[in-house]
């Protein structure tokens, strides 16, 4: 008896140390993580933000709304959209993580109320995978705004193991997280320049460095022996980063600023709706315990470029842990950029008034 309660005894302080490591781990990379110090004011300053009604976008929205900005939350699930700025539960079903407020928004309808008393908050129907959807909502902002802020391209999807089209005959992926924002830009640009000093942000990943030199003519993944989830989302990405390049250097002296950020690994609803498989699950589940910034956490680095006087004097630059760092040398590559740009204006269709006249 005696050897078995020494066997507990010890087993028990191996798993008590295996514990503490982990926090200690976890406690150490959760104080690294940068954190937005401006105290700025966004009072009389309008922003959209696509992708507003969960994860990153709903914790930048909320941020922006209590320093006053009038926020056009651009999501493509508008019930949902209503839920999170009207009612306001920040816990999602199903989700693990600790939200440090449970209330963003009060009241109802098409304009809604934030916890600061913000009654300036509005959402609009966005799908950045139809470009269809995307022509929609600029042409209805442009009719009803007369200024822009702050344009944070924020939406998008992880995509599924199957390569799949849209009715644009655009890639999924592709189309959600970078040719539907690649042409909301440029719709929105006209307002953009008239309302400088402004900034535009593209929320890139670092996941980008994932992706694989690649033929620009095969941007859209024509056939399937390129294809796979984590190969298009690290394209999409690294195509983020290659038109905040190639449009700060067109927009240099215009008084419009264009950066990428990566927001860090953060547990959303993009991962939380990826199907990882049995065994897979398991490791991310310990992943994300491990490593994975809280929501909040990862909407820092949107806020700091979006309000600190940083991201109005820098552009053409990629942010993380809210300072600049450096992106994969594709992502900087000048040449790509202009070739990747080409490709997207015929991807997705744009017409000779849409396209970028300097």
């Amino acid at each position: 008896m005696m050897v078995v309660g020494l066997l507990a005894y010890w087993a028990g302080m191996a798993l008590a140390s295996v514990a503490a490591l982990l926090l200690t781990l976890k406690a150490i990379i959760w104080f690294q993580c940068g954190w937005c110090s401006s105290s700025a004011s966004m009072t009389g300053k309008v922003v959209v933000i696509t992708g507003a009604s969960a994860g990153i976008g709903k914790e930048t929205a909320r941020d922006l709304a209590r320093r006053g900005a009038r926020v056009v939350m651009a999501c493509r699930n508008l019930e949902k959209a209503h839920r999170v700025a009207g009612k306001g539960s920040l816990k999602e079903q199903g989700s693990t993580n600790v939200i440090i407020c449970v209330r963003v928004w009060k009241g109802g309808g098409g304009s809604h109320q934030t916890d600061t008393g913000n009654d300036l908050v509005e959402v609009r129907l966005l799908d950045t995978s139809s470009l269809t959807s995307v022509r929609s909502f600029a042409d209805n902002f442009i009719k009803t705004e007369e200024r822009l802020d702050v344009l944070i391209l924020n939406a998008g999807i992880f995509g599924h193991s199957n390569l799949e089209y849209t009715e644009d005959g655009l890639e999924l992926t592709m189309a959600t997280n970078h040719f539907g924002h690649f042409l909301l830009v440029h719709l929105l640009l006209g307002v953009l320049r008239a309302s400088a000093p402004c900034r535009v942000m593209l929320v890139a990943s670092r996941m980008h460095l994932f992706a694989r030199s690649f033929d620009v003519q095969k941007l859209n993944f024509p056939d399937q022996k390129d294809f796979g989830r984590i190969a298009a989302y690290a394209r999409s990405k690294t195509c983020n980063i290659l038109l905040a390049v190639h449009l700060a250097d067109l927009l240099r002296g215009s008084g419009v600023t264009v950066n990428a950020l990566c927001p860090g690994y953060v547990y959303t609803e993009i991962l939380r709706r990826v199907e990882w498989g049995l065994s897979l699950a398991a490791v991310e589940k310990v992943t994300s315990f491990l490593i994975a910034k809280r929501e909040v956490q990862g909407a820092q680095t949107s806020i700091h470029v979006a309000v600190s006087e940083e991201g109005a004097n820098v552009s053409g630059q990629y942010f993380e842990e809210c300072k600049v760092s450096k992106a994969s040398a594709m992502a900087r590559d000048r040449g790509l950029a202009k070739k990747v740009w080409e490709k997207c204006e015929e991807l997705v269709q744009l017409a000779p008034e849409e396209k970028l006249h300097l």
